[in-house]
This record gives C-alpha cells, structure tokens and sequence, in this order.
C-alpha cells in the first residue's frame, strides 16, 4: 500500500476543523482507476487517547468489561458526527461498521435528560435504513444487548412490511428513540398528514449497506425521502455504512444535499482486516458443459457441510435454492438440520429460520440475497456460492457471512455450474485478494419514482410546485432535474397526461386558487398508501396446504408456506407435483388467489420458475475472463479438464483476444450457425441477437431463432452465414456496425413485448395503475391487460408521455442493457475476428447445449435437439 502522499492534507474539506491524525490518504490497487480515500491505521494509543475524549463513561466501562477497545474508525466516526458533519463509513466485514453507525446516537441519546411529568413525548431521534427486513430484525437483537448492559434508556423498534398494524399506529402515538425501517416504510411515514411532526427530534438517519439501496429505483424513493426529511428537519446528519463500493464519491454525494451543488458527506475508509480463505471446488466428477444446478458436486458440498459447525450456502436464484435444498436432503444420511431461505417463502417460516441460525441450532442453510447482507448469523464458519457470483463486489458481501469478525478470515468455496463458470469464479476469487469492487453506477432518478412521491407529498400536506422543485433537486439522482420535466410530472400526477385527461380516475392531484396542491379525495391517499414502494413483485398466489384430493375446495384453514408465481401455476394440471419450501407437493388446485397443495412422495418433481433474480455478469468480471482466455499462463490456476477444454479450442479454432470478438460460423445438419462471444452479460447478449436477426433477415440468411447466455450467442439460419460473411454480403463489420442501435433499434422495439413489460411496471410505480385496493388485489392478467391498453394509446396519441420517456429510460439501463451493448459495439470496431468451421468447436459446446432446452415447434427437427456427449464429440473431433 502506497504511503502518505506529500502536499495532501487529511482535510481538504471543511478547513480549519480538528486535525484527522487517525488518517492517511491512500491510493487504491490496480483493480480500480486511481483515486484517494482516507485510510483509517490503527494506531492503539491514540485511538485510546480519542475514545476517553469522545465516548461517555458508561460507554468506556463497557468496553472495558468486555475486554475491548473502541476502534479508531468508531471513535473518528463519533468524531465526525458530533462536529455536525454527515459521514460515510466504509469498512470490511466485521470491523464494527453497526456499531459504529449508532455510536452518534446512543452516545447522544444517554446524555439526554429524562422527560418531566407532563412533558411531551419526544419524536424518533434515529432513523435506521436497511434494504432487508430480516437486517432490521437482526439489527433490533445486536443492538439491544449493548443498550442493556450500558444501562441506557432508550427505546429501539423496527417497522417494516411485516409489523402488524396496531404496533405502526402504536408508533405513531409513542415513537421509539430509534426506528429501524426500510425505504418503503419511509415513504408511507413522509406521506401522513402529521409527517413534520412525527420527525420534528430527528437527528440522524442511519443508512446501512447503502451499495445496495443506491442502485435501483428503491434508492431513488429513499432519497427523495431524505431530502423531504432535510426539508422537515433542516440539520438533519446522515451516516451511510457500507463494505463494498466502487465510486465512494457517488455515495458521499447521494448522502448530503445538493444544494449547493457537489455537497459532499466526510469520508472514513477502513482497510486492513485479515484475507479471506476461497477455493474454487476442483472436483473429481465431470464438470459440465452447461446448466446451472450443480447437481455433480453435491456429496462434495455435503462432506463440507459435515466439516464445518454451521455453513450458508448461497446460490443465485429461488429454483437453485429449492433444487439444491433437496439435492443436500437426498445425501443427508446423517439427518443433519439443514434449512431454506428465500424470499418467496412464507414471512414465519423465514423467521424460524432466522431464529434457529441465531441459536445456532442448523448445520446448513441454503439461501438467496435475503441473507447476503451485513446480518450477523451465530457461528456460521463457512460459505459455499453454487454457481457463479456475477460480481466480484456481491461475492465479497457474500463471504463476509462466515467468521463475522475483522480480524478472522471467512472461509468460501466457488462451486461453478459449468465450464464458464468455472472461468468467472476464478476471476471473482482474483478479484477479491485486488480488492476490486464492481457495484452497478449510479444513474439518473426514475421519473415513475418521481410521480410516485409527488403524490405522496400532497397526501401529507398541501405543496407548493416551486417549493417542491427545489426540494427534489436536493436529492443526488434528481440533482441535473430541470423545471420543464419537473412540471411535466406535476401535470402527470394532475391528469395522466394529454391523452388521458378527460378520465377523472388519473386526476389525483388539484391546483387551488392559493396555489397549492392538494390531493383530489381521500381515496386517493389511501390507495397510496396501499400500493407505495418500486419493488414490483411477478403476479404469485399463495401457496396452502389442504387434504389430498380436496382440489381445494375443502379444509381452507390450512397453512400458507409461501407464494409462486402464476406464470408457473398455470402450466400445472391437477397431480403434478412440484418442489418447493423443501418439500416435494402436488398440486390440487387453484382457488380465488390461492394454489391448493398436498405432500407428495417421490422426487420426480418439477422445481418452480421465477421471473425476476438472475443477476447479470459484471462488466468487471467480463473482462477479466476475457483477460483469462486471452493470456494461457492464467490456465494453469484452473481444473485440469477446463484447461484441457481451452487448449482443445486454441488446436480446433482460435480463443478471442481481449479486446476482440470471436465469430464462428458452421454447419450441423441441415442448419448453420453463428456463435459470437461478446462475454457482456445475457440482458446485453439478448438485445444484440433481437437486433442481429433482424439485419440478417434483410441480408436473406432466413434466421429461425438465436439464444443468449452471460458469455455467448448464437444464431441458427436455413442460409450459410459463414459463405456470406467471405463473400461480404454482409461484411462483419457491417453487420456489427453501430448504427444498429439507431433505426434498428427503434424498429424493434416498437413492435417488442419488453417495452410494453418496462411500461407496466413503470405504470405500477407511478400510481397510473393500481394494483391493491381495499379489501381486494388485481390479477396479474388484469394488470398486464390494463397497462397493455394504455401503452398502445399513449404510443398512437401522446408518443412524448412522460411515461413513455421514462419507459425507455429503463429498458435502456435494464432489459436491454443497450450502454452495455454500446460499449461493446465501440470496442470491437475493426477487431472482430471470423473463424469459418467444418463442425462445432469446443467453446461453443455450452451455448449450443442450451438451444438443445428450447422447446421445439413446428418444422423445427431433430438438429436442434442435442446431447451433450454427441455434440462433444463433434468439438473434439472423436466422432
């Protein structure tokens, strides 16, 4: 690590402050681009000399009683805040980030002096932020202890989606000194008539893992939250905790206003913490080609299982978490406590769950990202990641769950899926010794997300437009917000827009002659109320337990193990069988909006499909596996029969360069094919096959289809491609060019069900369609037909909506990652490399593997229809 560098003073904001002493700027490794951050160095003696000047005696007998000692970066946190200054803490598992974040609080709060009889009640001193429930549940445990043995009073609370609604009204009436909540519950909090008042003693709001609040659209609501709170309370601190961020300066902006414009939050850095202990699985079986379940390493993952006291076993998925729970309990010959844990299971069950791991009563819990965040789960000594992480920076958060202390190295295994994988997970576990962080930028807030506070102001209260504007632009997404737009929105929320302004459903807000804007009844506020938040969640139904054979038309009372998606329902008939919440059910029925099942025995059972929670390949990863397949000594740290694998394809075609693209094109049958490998993520890869066979269509290749993974591309046709790229008819360069972004791009999507699918939920968002009302819930049918409707006459009378604007805002960044595909389309220009063959090559083995699963219609033939061992056989050229 560099030293201090010269002429660089730790406080190049807010001159004439207190000397940083505990700070030295650093320069980060070679994983980033090159910028300085304050490193906190433990220096004991004068953290010791800090902690005496700035934490109250009880607090210092405390640490005394547990035989230690406040870190430097808790004690220049503390520092930070009591100077009136909002911070940002990043710090590695472990170092104490929680604590530290409440530290301003609790050390507040104890010098308070009590209330007097006939003393008002005070208001909520500390407001916690949390993207996860189950993380403000855990975060009410931990710091509840410590509260009780300093002695202090000080009431802690959570209020979530969970918290049943005499406690919420409850709270209302006699707020604790700190509330943790989550983003969603802020926004139904700033929208009550009695908001000023509720938040008048706030002092701080405490926003933890703040990398994954800031990225997605809830971050959008959360800060323009923030920022009606500064407007209630205009000294207002904030304290962002995170352990994994790649633009700190992004995240320092997002906590402060932006008015003036820059403001940025103080800044703590913490590094050091021992390395964690990862290993790819090198395993004995067969590591395949494709697929994501892992099926072949898991008596291998039951032996660690065996090994360890308690191991979180990760994967990517809700249909991998149910695949492999039940993979683990058919080699559970020893009756081991293993659990499951995904967001579609029933609240109780997740809570039991969460208990047991607490008390430290399971040996194994399969999970998704609802634990992979900064929760604290007993003695939890291991984590094993099934399948490939997508990113360096989750798969750091990920391994942080085991040996939850900085100073003790958390243990991980890599279990890929398959070939590719096998590639990313070595680049991931590369990626965390250089420390490379690669969390999704920042971008500009969604205007959906807009619409939906504007009305949630005027439920609160009555607002002025030139009030608001200002206010909004506070907030760092809504920051380069100019007035036009603004108004734009305001006019939205007032009429639905031009073309719907005639039907007084979508007029929810109305100017009076003082001004103001005002809702135009109570309904409106309380179907806010009921329909707040930017989580869109795919159409489910409650899944419930009845009586075999009752179809369930009987024994209604049974209990609910979760919810699934109807998309999966609906292919079901009565008898099927199907896995989920770790067992094996039949199907008996559906019934209003619920699915009626029964147990089942056997395990011939198909596992449930989910519409959202694939995570796309980071472009970090990308191209590090680009970097991987371009440089042969970087071979020698992979399983012997991946590297076989790569050398195979070097002898029979050629591997790609870093920074070129790979074509290959031959035939099999009676079709050809073209596989590409951009190696830019399945959103991108998606949209750039939509796009391809659109070009070679006009070229008379005649495509019948393509299919996309993280890494690859392919395309069949009835024409020889590969004839046609020699004889330049197309060229590569031609068809790759550009321009395809242009009229091709605007061709497809205005015939495409993806923009029609970003519209619905941007319509959800915006509280142009309701989803819940009182007493009843649309289907997702009815939804997606109401929101299909009106897309199609926005698109015809009024193709400059707001909502429309927004809609292609958001397919840009999400389904279609067309930055992405840009970015790339820009790289290989003159670098696109063809390799013509006689049959398949080893590479393109998996990606043709997965035109083998597509369901097969029509004229469609036996060509399409493979087997691995043929087609491996084929690229390796035994056939």
């Amino acid at each position: 690590m560099p030293s201090a560098l010269p002429g660089i003073s730790p406080t190049t904001r807010g001159e004439g402050r207190r000397k940083r002493s505990p700070f030295v700027p650093i320069l980060l490794g070679d994983c980033a681009s090159p910028r300085y951050l304050w490193r906190v160095t433990e220096q004991p003696r004068l953290a010791e000399q800090n902690a005496a000047a700035h934490l109250p005696e009880p607090f210092l007998k405390w640490f005394a009683q547990k035989g230690w000692s406040a870190r430097a970066h808790q004690i220049e946190l503390l520092a930070t805040a009591q100077a009136g200054q909002s911070v940002l803490l990043i710090a590695p598992t472990g170092a104490g980030k929680t604590l530290a974040g409440f530290l301003p609080s609790l050390t507040e709060l104890a010098g308070r002096p009590g209330r007097r009889p006939g003393q008002a009640r005070r208001g909520i001193h500390t407001l916690y932020i949390s993207p996860l429930k189950a993380l403000a549940v855990d975060i009410e445990r931990n710091l509840g202890k410590p509260v009780e043995e300093i002695g202090l009073s000080v009431t802690i609370e959570t209020r979530t989606g969970d918290t049943p609604a005499h406690k919420r009204q409850r709270q209302k009436l006699a707020p604790p000194d700190i509330l943790l909540t989550t983003p969603e519950q802020l926004a139904l909090l700033i929208a009550a008539p009695d908001a000023r008042r509720f938040f008048e003693d706030l002092r701080y709001v405490v926003l933890d893992e703040l990398h994954s609040l800031v990225t997605s659209k809830r971050g959008h609501l959360l800060a323009l939250g923030l920022a009606r709170l500064r407007s209630f309370v205009p000294g207002l601190q904030t304290i962002g905790l995170s352990a994994t961020v790649a633009e700190p300066d992004e995240l320092r902006r997002w906590l402060v206003s932006q008015n003036p414009p820059g403001g940025m939050a103080e800044l703590i850095v913490v590094t050091g913490g021992a390395k964690p202990e990862i290993s790819i699985l090198d395993s004995e079986e067969h590591v395949p080609w494709a697929g994501h379940s892992a099926r072949y390493a898991t008596p291998e993952i039951y032996n660690e299982v065996k090994r360890h006291k308690t191991t979180l076993l990760f994967v990517n998925t809700r249909s991998q978490a149910e695949l492999l729970f039940q993979e683990l309990w058919r080699v559970n010959d020893d009756t081991l406590p293993i659990a499951l844990h995904h967001g579609s299971l029933d609240v109780a069950q997740r809570r039991r769950v969460e208990k047991a791991m607490g008390e430290n009563a399971l040996r194994a819990i399969v999970a998704t990202s609802t634990l992979d965040l900064g929760i604290d789960w007993g003695d939890v000594d291991l984590v094993v990641h099934v399948g490939a992480p997508k990113g360096a920076s989750r798969l750091a958060q990920r391994i942080g769950r085991a040996n939850h202390r900085m100073d003790e190295p958390s243990k991980a295994i890599l279990i890929p899926a398959n070939r590719f994988e096998v590639l990313e997970c070595r680049a991931a576990l590369d990626a965390n010794y250089l420390g490379a962080q690669d969390t999704p930028p920042l971008v500009d807030g969604g205007l959906d997300v807009l619409a939906q506070h504007v009305l949630g102001c005027a439920c609160g209260a009555p607002f002025h437009a030139d009030a608001l504007f200002e206010e909004v632009r506070t907030a760092a997404p809504y920051a380069e917000l100019d007035r036009p737009t603004f108004d734009r929105v305001v006019d939205f929320v007032a009429t639905g827009g031009y073309a719907l302004k005639n039907y007084e459903r979508y007029a929810r807000i109305r100017l009076n002659k003082d001004g103001l804007w005002r809702v135009s009844n109570p309904r409106i506020a309380q179907q806010y109320r009921l329909n707040v938040g930017t989580i869109i969640e795919v159409p489910a139904l409650n899944v419930r337990y009845v009586k075999a054979g009752s179809k369930g038309s009987a024994s209604r009372g049974g209990r609910v193990l979760g919810k699934i998606e109807e998309a999966f329902l609906e292919t079901l008939t009565h008898g099927d069988t199907f896995m989920f919440a770790g067992k094996v059910l039949r199907f008996e029925g559906i019934r209003d909006n619920e699915c009626f099942v029964s147990n089942a025995p056997g395990s011939d059972a198909k596992v449930p499909y989910y519409g959202g929670g694939k995570f796309p390949l980071s472009t970090y990863l990308a191209e590090q596996v680009r970097i991987m397949l371009d440089d042969p000594q970087r071979w020698k740290k992979l399983p012997e029969q991946v590297a076989d694998w790569l050398r195979f394809q070097a002898d029979k075609s050629v591997l790609p360069k870093r920074d070129d693209l790979l074509i290959e094109t031959f035939p099999r049958g009676n079709r050809h094919y073209l596989v590409a490998y951009p190696f830019e993520g399945r959103l991108a890869h998606q949209t750039l096959g939509m796009l391809l066979t659109r070009r070679l269509d006009r070229a008379g290749a005649r495509p019948l289809g393509f299919v996309a993974t993280d890494y690859a591309l392919a395309i069949w046709s009835l024409a020889d491609m590969g004839r046609m790229f020699r004889a330049r008819k197309p060229s590569l360069s031609q068809l790759f060019d550009q321009d395809m972004l242009g009229d091709d791009l605007e061709a497809w999507l205005a015939d495409s069900w993806l923009l029609k699918r970003t519209f619905r939920n941007c319509a959800l968002i915006s509280g142009l369609i309701e989803k819940r009302h009182p007493g009843q819930e649309k289907s997702g049918r009815q939804v997606t037909v109401s929101t299909d409707l009106i897309y199609d006459v926005l698109r015809s009378h009024e193709p400059d909506h707001i909502l429309l604007q927004a809609t292609r805002a958001d397919a840009a960044t999400g389904l279609l990652d067309v930055s992405r595909l840009a970015e790339m389309l820009s790289r290989i220009q003159g670098r696109i490399v063809h390799k013509h063959l006689e049959q398949i090559s080893p590479l393109a083995v998996p990606i043709m593997l997965e035109i083998g699963k597509m369901p097969v219609h029509g004229e469609a033939d036996d060509t399409l229809l493979m087997d691995a061992a043929t087609l491996v056989e084929e690229a390796m050229g035994t056939k």
